[in-house]
């Protein structure tokens, strides 16, 4: 965590926690949408291309994406100067995928789902004999991704309760990581996924992988398997983390209120936990209650389409 703390720092300035008025209730917000690449998802990218390079300065690096850590570890590279290769879904976000082309990486996208552009990275790393770097089951990674709520506790002290949007867990992991370097193991954490594709909340019941089912979600930073038995799946359950689902039309319009009401740009996967609380799915009322807005990469057509839906 020291390491990754040191890397964030020295490329990456912090992102604010504001008060926003959810429908009259304030709560505290991490921008992690303000970020250069969009998302949170450069910290795990920086800690664990920055753990890569010492380990090996001239080796290369490749890992599977969603989108947004495939743009942490584009802009890390850069940065870094460690050659990287980035495997994403076929039918991944256009507006990721746009930015992605921008960063000098061997771009591939491969089958329709992030289990088959991993598998297929898993792949590649094993013929090309090149570090794999997993979004989430990688405890630089976590670290890295540590640091988001180190910042939010400095800036706001009196969080009592995060919420948390969870795909494969690492950034909740990073929370709880970043939540016992503190001693604050008082803060509640409460991690939340789109009802539409929610591998934490089944695998934790039971289900592998393998036999969760998934239907589309505009939270597509959320959306796919994990791995089974990954240390992000040990850490969720040992702490006891729980997992609230949302639909998809709250999260959608989630996006819409956030824009309307507070401003903000949020792509789906960021507007996922401001959907809940404003919901009241998450059972804390009374406490000091904050979130981490995860990232703002949404394409213009899609946000454009989410503003102009009918309200029900």
């Amino acid at each position: 965590m020291e390491a990754a703390q040191r890397v964030v720092a020295d490329h990456l300035e912090p992102t604010p926690t504001v008060t926003l008025q959810l429908r009259g209730r304030p709560v505290l917000a991490k921008l992690e949408s303000l970020q250069i690449t969009g998302s949170f998802k450069i910290r795990g990218a920086l800690a664990a291309l920055d753990a890569a390079h010492r380990d090996d300065p001239h080796g290369a690096v490749i890992t599977s994406s969603a989108g947004n850590h495939g743009l942490g570890i584009a802009h890390a590279s850069s940065i870094l100067r460690v050659p990287a290769t980035v495997v994403v879904p076929a039918n991944a976000s256009a507006a990721k995928v746009k930015k992605l082309r921008h960063y000098e990486i061997e771009l591939i996208q491969f089958g329709t789902s992030y289990d088959e552009a991993q598998a297929h990275a898993l792949e590649l790393a094993q013929s090309r004999d090149i570090r794999y770097i997993s979004p989430f089951n990688d405890a630089n990674v976590i670290a890295g991704q540590a640091t988001v709520f180190d910042e939010m506790l400095s800036q706001a002290s009196d969080i009592e309760h995060v919420v948390v949007p969870v795909g494969g867990g690492g950034l909740v992991s990073g929370v709880l990581l970043a939540r016992g370097a503190h001693s604050r193991h008082d803060v509640r954490v409460t991690g939340v996924q789109p009802e539409a594709s929610a591998a934490m909340y089944h695998v934790l019941r039971g289900t592998t992988m393998s036999d969760v089912r998934h239907r589309s979600t505009i939270a597509d930073g959320l959306a796919g398997g994990g791995d089974d038995g990954a240390v992000t799946n040990s850490l969720i359950a040992t702490h006891e983390v729980p997992l609230v689902l949302v639909e998809e039309h709250f999260i959608r319009q989630g996006v819409r209120e956030a824009a309307e009401s507070n401003g903000l740009v949020l792509e789906g996967s960021a507007a996922t936990p401001y959907a809940a609380i404003v919901r009241d799915l998450v059972d804390d009322p009374a406490s000091r209650i904050g979130f981490i807005a995860s990232g703002r990469n949404i394409s213009h057509e899609l946000f454009v389409e989410l503003l102009t839906e009918p309200v029900n």
